[in-house]
């Protein structure tokens, strides 16, 4: 433990924000499953809509930067961070980077009959939380998170 506590201070101040950032949106992310579905799932985005595959090269970066801090702090909370709430955390980290996303929701049944849920997410080609064993589940709801362009008090997109 005290390891771990001297590795997070000798980290750079830009790479420990975001850590806790991270954290918090992952608490948020928590909190929100406590709500009923249909509360929360206009603020993922325009429903069975898609955002767009074609790569923003500027984006990776951040885009990558995002996922490894969710992962890794997504280990470090006392409350259960599985794929939904990875998946909100990095679309809010994302969505305030003014980077668009798609959050992916999937049921598939065991061949022992079991039911099984999990969400993923996308921005462009690139998967940043869930893409472990998405192929298993079958899509039954999207969330296309667009994101607008102001200028001169109109908006675009």
């Amino acid at each position: 433990m005290i390891n771990k506590a001297r590795s997070f201070w000798s980290l750079d101040r830009q790479v420990k924000s975001m850590l806790f950032e991270a954290y918090v949106y992952l608490a948020w992310a928590r909190l929100l499953k406590l709500l009923p579905f249909y509360k929360i799932a206009p603020s993922l985005g325009e429903h069975m809509e898609e955002t767009n595959y074609i790569p923003k090269v500027n984006e990776r970066k951040t885009i990558s930067q995002v996922s490894q801090t969710v992962h890794m702090m997504s280990r470090y909370t006392f409350w259960e961070s599985e794929c939904l709430v990875k998946a909100i955390a990095s679309l809010k980290m994302l969505e305030k980077r003014g980077i668009e996303s798609t959050l992916y929701l999937g049921t598939r049944k065991s061949e022992n009959g079991v039911f099984a849920a999990h969400a993923w997410l996308r921005s462009g080609p690139y998967y940043i939380t869930g893409a472990e064993g998405m192929e298993k589940f079958t899509v039954v709801s999207k969330f296309a998170k667009r994101l607008s362009v102001k200028n001169g008090g109109e908006t675009y997109g």
